[in-house]
């Protein structure tokens, strides 16, 4: 799916470094940004909004690109219209295939670091709220996804709106991208696993996880979020690795 492969650079791009890793931002990153955080009330918040995806986006790529170079692998994070890639600089736009393969419980460990890195991201927010004069209110979106409130006294609303932001895309979207779909690093986990303990089949019942974990988050994210993009995006990852079981992926 288009939205989720290494676009082409631009002259509009953002090139930096952060912990000696390239990152190279898309121009699209900033409209998705900006249009996800249209509703927030005022330019401040909206600022705040912004500044917060790209801190967490970043935080959860670095995770994967650590995880990368402790196994030997040097790599690229990309900031694009949907969300992150963390990439082998020699697979990179235009480039060649890496030479340094990784295991699969490898893999499983590289895949995991990224959402765990906005788990430790949001403890710390949690630890730095409470000398700020923060007040920590325990919730769970689902049921099941813990999203505590972080509440500072009156006057600091926008300090409050920002550590919102950032927690909301650590912890929330952190458990999201956890959900077995393809390509998430949830559905990557899962293929892993099956491939391992099973060879000849792995790799197909993995994607018929995807479609299934794909349809139900779907339905679970118009229904009980009333998301739309969450509807879509999944309905579309679900489509995806239904159209891969069709073409035939994961048979020998």
């Amino acid at each position: 799916m288009f939205l989720f492969q290494t676009p082409p650079p631009t002259r509009f791009d953002l090139n930096l470094s952060v912990a000696g890793f390239p990152v190279r931002v898309h121009p699209l990153f900033w409209i998705m940004a900006i249009l996800f955080g249209s509703s927030s009330g005022s330019p401040a918040k909206l600022l705040g909004w912004v500044i917060a995806v790209f801190v967490s986006i970043t935080i959860h790529e670095l995770g994967h690109a650590l995880a990368l170079r402790r196994y030997g692998q040097e790599s690229e994070i990309i900031l694009h219209m949907a969300g992150g890639l963390t990439v082998p600089q020699s697979i990179s736009w235009g480039g060649r295939y890496a030479s340094v393969s990784l295991s699969p419980n490898q893999q499983i460990l590289v895949s995991l670091a990224g959402p765990f890195s906005g788990f430790l991201f949001a403890a710390l927010l949690l630890l730095i709220s409470l000398p700020l004069g923060g007040t920590i209110i325990p919730y769970s979106v689902l049921g099941f996804i813990p999203m505590p409130f972080v509440l500072f006294p009156s006057g600091w609303e926008i300090l409050t709106s920002f550590f919102m932001s950032l927690l909301w895309v650590n912890i929330f979207w952190g458990f999201i991208n956890l959900v077995p779909v393809h390509p998430l690093d949830g559905g990557s986990v899962v293929r892993y696993i099956l491939i391992q303990t099973d060879p000849l089949n792995g790799l197909q019942t993995s994607l018929w996880v995807s479609v299934i974990a794909g349809a139900g988050m779907a339905i679970a994210g118009l229904l009980f979020l009333r998301s739309t993009y969450m509807a879509i995006l999944f309905g579309l990852l679900a489509f995806q690795s239904f159209q891969a079981l069709q073409s035939g992926a994961g048979r020998w």
